[in-house]
């Protein structure tokens, strides 16, 4: 690796673990957002809210990966990404100073989705002109190993936000933090700003972009040459399916949903579980370059598939593992006391509301806010038409139309074992980690050599275009919409597990649509026009 190498991969790490960085403060301090941003509405759908902000982050990166993936390909991939850069920057600063709902009411959300927007759209530019760019650099043989460095860029980013915010939390406490300090972390991203724009503005272009200019063969319309001939069109579609929606889901799944299990579900305290996570992100975080590596010797697909699989065979059991060690108390009640639901099904909503102005009316509709509320287990019975709605905890039946409803049911879960929290002097620290750092190893299988492997899909003078969309919507949308998809479908069926139905089923696509359709590329030649 000679030294222009190593400054070209360090240099577009360094920056893409500042924009995730950006990116993932966002997510990780979603609970104060919520607060201060949605304090118009009851916590609980504040929260959702705050998700929901979130993902609309992740809704418009395949725009920006249009957007910037057709500036890349004209005018070049260095300044594509400094200007990508240069926006997240400024949106997660001003986000950082923005006022709450109490000061400028309904312009503050409004504002604050509009910064994540600018957010979304400037990621959706950032990962390919990064991934290209390294890739462009690299030696035929050792593309999977040079780029795997940008795939560690995302957990990396993680691991940054979630120590630099235990940290400001420890250093001033949990009152100022969650009062003012948790603006910190955002307003800290101009500096990160400055550093990366400033080491970027030393690389050269890639060596293919300039040849390509130099021909005079890019591409004057990209967008078209890329979507609209069949041939690479159809490589876009495969590539979705059978890459990046896996991907994306296997990767949230394991970083992002994990975390708000622990937090959400089993009730652990957010800082202990921020602690655990990032212990795991970096046992595993290595594991990124290993797979890299192995995929210049054995291929991409073998080990992306493999990955696939393993998340979707095993998904399950390693949740419940978590409530076993994370909160043994809960594991206990659940087995013990079962909460059961009868009810007419008719008179059920679809818990996950789209506005959180609607109202649970009925009597089913009533017991399952109260239990979701509570982040209780429960099964359903359907009921014949008619049927008054009750619940069943324990050996403890309650009515739909029992006084003080609400109260009732969180006095029975309280008496029958279920805990309001996880008892930090019972998590089992050690085995929590170890099956956190499974869910990263699966990470670092799937998204390891995703970059190489969309690189060499490609032809050089429409790369950047046909790579992005397909990895931003597989990222932005069935991964960006997974922790509050998940949520929903929890809230549906009342089952604390149901919702990893979703990143399994899109595993299993994937791993079907890569064995039938997708090529293995290692040994292709990328400087074709």
């Amino acid at each position: 690796m000679t030294s222009e190498q190593r400054m070209v991969i360090f240099a577009s790490s360094l920056g893409t673990v500042f924009e995730w960085y950006d990116f993932y403060i966002y997510g990780t301090l979603g609970v104060f957002l919520a607060k201060y941003f949605f304090s118009n509405v009851p916590a609980n759908v504040g929260f959702i809210f705050a998700l929901l902000a979130f993902a609309a982050g992740f809704a418009v990166r395949p725009f920006g990966a249009l957007i910037f993936g057709r500036i890349g390909d004209m005018i070049g991939r260095k300044y594509t990404f400094l200007v990508t850069m240069s926006l997240m920057g400024v949106g997660t600063f001003f986000i950082g100073v923005l006022p709450g709902y109490e000061s400028w009411g309904l312009a503050a959300p409004i504002v604050l989705i509009a910064l994540r927007l600018v957010q979304g759209l400037a990621l959706g530019g950032e990962y390919g002109g990064a991934a290209i760019y390294v890739a462009e650099h690299a030696p035929k043989n050792k593309r999977g190993f040079y780029t795997s460095w940008i795939q560690t860029t995302a957990t990396l980013g993680l691991f940054m936000a979630l120590l630099l915010i235990l940290g400001i939390r420890t250093a001033m406490g949990e009152q100022a933090f969650g009062e003012w300090g948790w603006r910190i972390p955002f307003l800290l991203s101009a500096v990160l700003l400055a550093v990366s724009i400033w080491i970027r503005l030393k690389l050269n272009e890639s060596p293919l972009f300039q040849k390509m200019v130099a021909e005079g063969k890019t591409s004057k319309r990209p967008l078209t040459e890329a979507f609209g001939q069949w041939s690479n069109a159809k490589i876009a579609i495969l590539a979705l399916l059978g890459a990046t929606a896996g991907e994306a889901v296997v990767w949230y799944g394991g970083q992002f949903y994990a975390l708000f299990f622990l937090t959400q579900t089993l009730k652990v305290n957010a800082v202990d579980a921020q602690i655990m996570v990032a212990i795991a992100l970096l046992i595993g975080t290595p594991c990124f370059i290993l797979f890299g590596w192995l995929s210049d010797k054995i291929g991409r697909k073998p080990i992306m598939m493999a990955g696939f699989a393993l998340a979707a065979v095993t998904y399950f059991p390693i949740f419940q593992t978590l409530t076993h060690f994370a909160n043994p108390k809960l594991e206990a009640a659940l087995a013990a006391s079962p909460v059961v639901v009868t009810a007419d099904p008719s008179e059920c909503s679809f818990q996950f509301k789209a506005t959180g102005t609607e109202t649970f009316t009925t009597g089913c509709d009533r017991i399952k806010a109260a239990l979701v509320g509570l982040s209780v287990n429960y099964s359903n019975v359907e009921a014949p038409k008619g049927t008054k709605a009750s619940v069943k905890i324990g050996d403890t039946n309650l009515a739909s139309d029992a006084a003080n409803l609400p109260a009732a049911i969180a006095a029975a879960v309280k008496n029958h074992g279920y805990p309001a929290a996880a008892d930090p002097n019972e998590i089992n620290r050690p085995m929590t980690i170890l099956f956190l750092t499974i869910l990263v190893i699966y990470v670092t299988m799937v998204y390891g050599p995703i970059a190489a492997w969309l690189v060499e899909l490609f032809p050089t003078r429409i790369r950047y275009t046909g790579l992005s969309l397909p990895y931003h919507i597989g990222n932005g949308w069935f991964g960006g919409f997974l922790p509050a998809t998940v949520f929903a479908i929890v809230a549906a069926t009342g089952n604390i597990y149901s919702g990893l139905w979703y990143p399994i089923i899109v595993a299993c696509m994937s791993f079907v649509v890569a064995l039938i359709f997708l090529p293995e590329t290692k040994d292709r030649d990328i400087s074709h026009i």
